[in-house]
């Protein structure tokens, strides 16, 4: 980016400053009481236009953020950043996506730009996060319009996933902001996704197993928490599933990983199974509540694999689980 400008400081420099160097007509009409400034400077190529009425006060590349700002203040006032492109500015989304979401004040018509999707929301005030810049949602708010515009279970997983584990927000928060919709699409996979990182138990999660894998397609019934001899040390697990005939045991990882010491007792349990003749499977929120049927597709093979005769089946028409013989 290179600035073109020989000027000292003035009101609109600073203020564009604030906003990437990027600024609006009608921030020019208020300050000056023309936008004859930006005329002259896109005339004489020292400024750029990015949409309608907004403006970059260099010339060159335009950075991605100048380009968020370009959107949102195209809206105008009272317009804040949402979607995936407010998880980028939030730092959830390694990149900025294509088209920007912006959200307007409800009743106000704004016809959207060129990359930009404008959406009017109720009580959007309340929904914009107090400091950041440039304006954009909560990062709870956005996450969960993401969430409620995806077709499958994945994208949801994914998503509060990645806001949780990267610290953006918290279970607590998100599960507040989901009371004060009346709607939401995902609303009991985020129920219980919620609950689970919140609450740091495996037990919702265990459920999600239990129900939509194993049962769901007639997997043998593993014992769930078993208290079971390590042989080292007279220690004691309690393995999440331990199809104890077949000796398999599936793990399930929540939606806090298993950080530091967590991850080394993990290794070092599967490592004495595995001496032991015994095979761990490890599955998490994104292979259960996603990809159940695939999830009882692995562990039926292995299973098979294992002395397992009857074999699984199909949940539902079109389910990709098929008997499996050994």
């Amino acid at each position: 980016m290179r600035r073109v400008s020989g000027e000292a400081s003035q009101e609109w420099e600073v203020l564009a400053r604030a906003q990437s160097m990027v600024i609006a007509r009608h921030q020019l009409v208020r300050l000056e009481g023309t936008p004859n400034r930006a005329r002259r400077a896109v005339d004489a190529r020292r400024w750029q236009v990015l949409v309608p009425g907004v403006y970059a006060t260099f010339t060159g590349p335009v950075p991605e953020l100048a380009r968020v700002w370009s959107h949102v203040l195209h809206a105008g006032p009272g317009a804040a950043v949402g979607g995936e492109a407010a998880l980028w500015l939030a730092g959830v989304r390694a990149t900025v996506p294509d088209v920007v979401d912006v959200c307007v004040p409800h009743g106000r018509q704004v016809r959207s730009a060129p990359g930009s999707r404008i959406s009017a929301r109720r009580e959007l005030d309340r929904l914009v996060h107090p400091v950041r810049r440039p304006p954009q949602l909560r990062a709870e708010e956005a996450v969960l319009d993401v969430a409620a515009k995806a077709a499958t279970p994945a994208p949801v997983v994914d998503v509060v996933l990645a806001a949780v584990q990267r610290r953006v927000t918290t279970p607590e928060r998100l599960a507040a902001a989901l009371a004060a919709r009346s709607r939401h699409r995902w609303r009991s996979l985020l129920t219980e996704l919620f609950a689970e990182a919140g609450g740091g138990t495996h037990s919702v999660l265990e459920r999600r197993y239990h129900l939509g894998v194993e049962r769901a397609h007639a997997l043998p019934r593993a014992d769930r928490n078993a208290p079971r001899p390590t042989g080292a040390d007279g220690a004691t697990e309690y393995p999440d599933a331990w199809y104890r005939s077949f000796r398999v045991r599936v793990e399930l990882d929540g939606a806090r990983a298993h950080p530091g010491e967590h991850a080394f007792r993990d290794r070092a349990r599967d490592n004495r199974g595995a001496v032991a003749g015994e095979l761990t499977l490890r599955y998490g929120w994104r292979e259960v509540a996603a990809d159940p049927c695939g999830t009882a597709a692995q562990v039926a093979a292995v299973l098979a694999t294992r002395g397992w005769t009857d074999g699984p089946r199909p949940c539902r028409p079109g389910c990709p689980v098929r008997p499996v013989h050994p």
